[in-house]
């Protein structure tokens, strides 16, 4: 017989230990890195100490300063993404006509590569592409160049971010949705509960620990993991219209001059410190909001 080993208190961290090694490996060098040439004029793979001079020299440049608006201006798709999410898993969870069929058909778009997602999308939105074609079927020719109008570029991206991640979400609150007791539904009803009510009073608060996740994490995305969708999408334009922090980091970087290189490392050192204090806050807001209800 094989003997168990007994580690005590050291078990939890015996499990990690694999990843926060590999994240190391992976981590260790780079981000250390990327805060060193920050403050350095790169020339090959080292440079000349600057001071603040890239960092200057980012948040003056017009480029970086439309791409940070745009961020922020994207968070928008946050309480978008959890008010939709929350509707359709109730439909799914209350079990609509066809409900296996859409939450298939709802999933799908998460897993799509964003790549596809987002060349397919370029197609669809151009000037004589899918959606005006079919918008001419049925006599409505608005005519509107989607992705070419600066006004309505970024909304359009807006769109499409929307379409793929929700599914994301979906899935999230449709699981916590299974797992609550029915009973407390069934006692609702006979009080005379509406939907409504039911919605108000009974899932969404035990969908708040997974709301506050799922919200998180999307704003997370919403900083630094919406590069894939500008890029394949709209290049960032038309002019800075849909250029985000990620996409002008990329540029920089890619340009390998100077001071390009130290300015993709100062984009990058303030995107991470951006995030880190809005999950701060949005911690802290959860924290204070745990100890109202206590």
């Amino acid at each position: 017989m094989m003997k168990t080993i007994k580690t005590g208190k050291a078990a939890p961290y015996l499990y990690i230990a694999p990843f926060v090694i590999i994240t190391l490996f992976i981590f260790g060098f780079s981000i250390p890195s990327i805060f060193i040439f920050s403050f350095q004029r790169i020339r090959g793979i080292t440079g000349e100490f600057i001071g603040l001079g890239n960092y200057k020299h980012v948040i003056a440049n017009m480029e970086f300063q439309a791409a940070v608006k745009n961020n922020l201006q994207l968070l928008i798709i946050v309480p978008v993404l959890v008010f939709l999410a929350i509707i359709m898993s109730v439909l799914v969870f209350e079990g609509v006509r066809g409900w296996k069929f859409y939450r298939t058909a709802i999933f799908i778009p998460y897993i799509l590569p964003i790549t596809v997602v987002g060349i397919t999308f370029g197609y669809i939105f151009t000037l004589r592409g899918v959606l005006n074609e079919f918008l001419k079927l049925i006599s409505l020719d608005l005519g509107i160049d989607w992705l070419g109008n600066p006004k309505l570029a970024l909304w359009t991206l807006m769109i499409v971010i929307i379409w793929k991640e929700l599914g994301f979400g979906i899935m999230l609150f449709l699981a916590r949705l299974m797992s609550i007791n029915e009973d407390i539904y069934d006692a609702a009803k006979i009080d005379g509960a509406n939907w409504f009510r039911l919605l108000l009073h009974i899932t969404i608060p035990q969908l708040s620990t997974i709301i506050e996740f799922f919200g998180i994490i999307t704003v997370i995305n919403i900083l630094s993991w919406i590069f894939a969708y500008s890029y394949t999408v709209t290049m960032g334009g038309p002019g800075y219209a849909t250029m985000v922090i990620e996409l002008f980091i990329f540029k920089q970087l890619m340009k390998w001059s100077i001071p390009k290189v130290g300015a993709g490392a100062a984009a990058s050192v303030l995107l991470f410190f951006a995030v880190l204090v809005l999950v701060f806050s949005l911690l802290r807001i959860r924290k204070r909001m745990i100890e109202d209800i206590e």
